[in-house]
């Protein structure tokens, strides 16, 4: 339980840079298939996660 307290931030941040990166990738995306991140809805969806993940981490108490 002290865990899940510990690393919540960094949680949401994964789930929210998860979601961003997907919907990036649905509506902006990659129109003729040459870009390695945003071609590729998984690719997206990690970026995305790796991303928010680190960004939520700074605030950590």
């Amino acid at each position: 339980m002290n865990m899940i307290k510990k690393y919540r931030i960094t949680a949401l941040g994964l789930l929210i840079g998860a979601l961003a990166g997907y919907m990036y990738y649905q509506f902006v995306g990659c129109a003729n298939g040459s870009c390695p991140i945003t071609s590729n809805p998984v690719n997206s969806t990690m970026y995305g996660l790796i991303m928010g993940g680190l960004l939520f981490n700074m605030f950590k108490a």
